[in-house]
């Protein structure tokens, strides 16, 4: 039988239930405009019925509270973190290649190139073809072609300072993934403690860690899982506590309960480069072992670290947009067989390094070509078969047929080993294909250009002579790393002119070739720069007045007739047109996808917030109705006061 005051204890189970309910409605209320919070609930239930042996079995015991929880879907979480990704990579890639535009922009108001060339073919020869003999004219002309090295100068001068941009803000976002994956441990480690302390949910904390996930899912793709901890010796006993685990770029262990294992970057060496047109001290990217207690300051990362995988193809979110812009070629990357192995030198007996033959396809323009070609001129890491190896410098050779092989000088100090026979026939290669047309791409194609054209003006210039009846020289060189000294001063027989010929030919990375001209060394030869009479006008000492610049008209032909020379099937005129549509499309692509993303995130948050999100007026109904209950209990308790104090008080007297 049950007792007298069982009814005022059903009564007062109700109050707490009520009370509890107004509370945590007052709690969404009061977070109604706090990002990140997600609605809570009060879990009720029956309390369990007592048997009082009598007719109707059992009795109520009133409500239960069981536990505060937030309400949240994470179907829907899962969703947003994965397009999150793609919002933060198009938004890195839309926000530089709009910079990348401008440096490429020729609207009439910023001196371009089609400006700048023009005024060099077009304005300067056509003045110059009419008096071929003038100093003014001449003084002219060279004067322009120094407006067009200093155009292409001051282009890669911006391209390398935003490459630098780039790589710095890939650190800053490694320094925010490492802030946020130690927050993310703290917090797991307070969750646990209250939830196996308390038995309740630790819902503020568990807002907290789900807005970081949010803000690390912009920087790099996330996986999470969470699951419950088993004790082993009673694996039926629910501890309370869970392991919660963050993985990064298809999964790579950042977060591992209270634990979480960092990201370092580590600085390239100048002969840890991958292309000639590469800044140097760009980043490389490793775990920091913390959860393998490897942190020391003398530990090596670039020997035995282990490396973080920019170039995955599993990689997004804003350090995917950042890599693909610091690092990407177009997949165009160096590789091919490895054909021979040798030591020592036929020209050097004194050097006795190993050397590796690499013989790459012949359907690679980019690789047979050396204008095209985009080594390190400082050495470099070359992979052969599974192993990575220091190179010094390296040779590209082409025999009669137009096979191409490059043989690279193994470093014998930067080596552990030397490049075993079991490595013959296997592949090799530097860098990897990063499939999108970054920095390094914009840089090639301009240090093509500049090389091709260069060849080509100079060839005919040092065909003819002077007024003064002279042997032309080369016009346009590169400044050396001596002071007052140029490149391509060979102008009779040496290996620049041999590279150029039919046949079999040789050209080390350290020779007098085009391939150590680059839009950033790109200038006017000083012995034309100081005297522009010393430029080749004509043919021929024999030449009359009619055919005095016949030398001149085929250089304008030269510039733009795709016949005499070619730029990605278009004329010399025509370079800005073909680099600038492909900065158009990628820009335009780019801002596409993030307009695209962007609103499919919206409509994914929208989603969440419609689950997890406060809504004012259903918390005002809420508010009413746990009113009305605490009202009603309080009212029940207070009926059962006067028949207690009736019964109690007053009978009987």
């Amino acid at each position: 039988m049950t007792s007298q005051f069982f009814g005022l204890n059903i009564a007062y189970t109700g109050l707490l239930a009520s009370n509890a309910a107004m509370n945590t409605t007052a709690n969404n209320i009061a977070n109604v405009q706090t990002d990140g919070y997600s609605r809570q609930h009060v879990n009720q239930q029956a309390a369990n019925a007592l048997r009082v042996f009598q007719t109707y079995g059992c009795a109520g015991a009133g409500v239960e509270t069981l536990s505060i929880e937030r309400i949240r879907d994470e179907f829907y979480d899962g969703k947003y973190w994965a397009n999150n990704s793609h919002v933060g990579e198009y938004t890195q890639k839309a926000y530089y290649m709009q910079q990348i535009e401008t440096y490429f922009e020729d609207n009439g108001e910023n001196a371009g190139f089609k400006t700048v060339f023009d005024r060099f073919m077009v304005n300067a020869l056509e003045e110059l073809m009419k008096n071929p003999s003038s100093e003014s004219t001449k003084a002219q002309f060279a004067g322009a072609a120094g407006d067009l090295t200093e155009y292409f100068n001051g282009l890669v001068g911006n391209m390398e300072a935003l490459q630098k941009d780039v790589n710095q803000e890939i650190k800053l976002k490694i320094d925010q993934i490492n802030s946020i994956a130690s927050e993310i441990a703290s917090l797991n480690k307070q969750i646990n403690t209250i939830e196996l302390s308390s038995a309740g949910k630790a819902n503020e904390l568990r807002d907290r860690r789900t807005n970081l996930i949010d803000e690390l899912s912009e920087i790099v793709d996330v996986n999470v899982t969470e699951i419950p901890i088993i004790d082993p010796d009673h694996p039926d006993r629910v501890t309370g506590a869970n392991r919660f685990m963050v993985k990064i770029t298809g999964g790579g262990l950042l977060v591992d309960g209270n634990d979480y294992n960092g990201l370092i970057c580590v600085a390239r060496e100048p002969y840890e480069k991958l292309n000639q047109t590469d800044i140097d001290g760009l980043y490389d990217v490793y775990w920091e072992q913390k959860l393998l207690g490897k942190v020391d300051e003398e530990f090596n990362y670039r020997e035995n670290g282990q490396k973080f995988n920019l170039s995955s193809g599993a990689l997004q979110g804003a350090l995917k947009g950042l890599v693909d812009m610091r690092d990407g070629n177009n997949g165009e990357y160096f590789h091919g067989d490895i054909t021979g192995l040798s030591k020592g030198s036929a020209t050097d007996p004194a050097d006795t390094r190993q050397r590796v033959t690499i013989t790459v396809n012949k359907d690679t323009p980019y690789l047979t070509d050396l204008n095209k070609c985009n080594l390190s001129d400082q050495g470099g890491i070359i992979q052969l078969g599974d192993t990575l190896y220091y190179y010094d410098e390296w040779t590209y050779n082409r025999d009669a047929s137009g096979n191409v092989s490059y043989d690279f000088v193994i470093s014998s100090e930067r080596n552990d080993s030397l490049v075993g026979n079991e490595k013959l026939l296997q592949d090799a290669k530097i860098g990897v294909a990063t499939n999108y047309q970054g920095i390094p791409y914009y840089l090639k194609q301009v240090n093509e250009w500049v090389r091709t054209f260069s060849e080509k003006f100079n060839d005919i210039l040092k065909a003819g002579v002077t007024s003064d009846n002279i042997n032309g020289v080369n016009m346009f060189t590169g400044d050396h790393a001596v002071e007052g000294q140029f490149l391509l001063e060979d102008t009779v027989g040496g290996v620049n002119k041999k590279y150029y010929e039919d046949g079999a030919v040789s050209v080390a990375v350290n020779d007098d070739s085009y391939y150590r001209l680059t839009g950033k060394n790109f200038a006017i030869f000083g012995t034309i720069e100081n005297n522009p009479q010393m430029m080749a006008t004509k043919y021929s000492t024999a030449d009359g007045v009619e055919k005095n610049n016949d030398l001149l008209s085929d250089l304008k032909v030269m510039a733009f007739d795709k016949t005499k020379i070619s730029f990605r099937g278009a004329s010399a005129s025509e370079f800005l047109t073909g680099v600038l549509s492909d900065v158009a499309l990628n820009a335009s692509r780019a801002n596409s996808f993030k307009d695209c993303y962007s609103d499919i995130l919206n409509t994914i948050d929208n989603q969440r917030i419609s689950i997890s999100g406060v809504d004012e007026d259903e918390e005002a109904v809420n508010l009413v109705k746990y009113q009305n209950a605490y009202n009603l209990a309080s009212k029940m308790i207070q009926t059962l006061t006067e028949i207690y104090d009736r019964l109690i008080l007053q009978t009987g007297v």
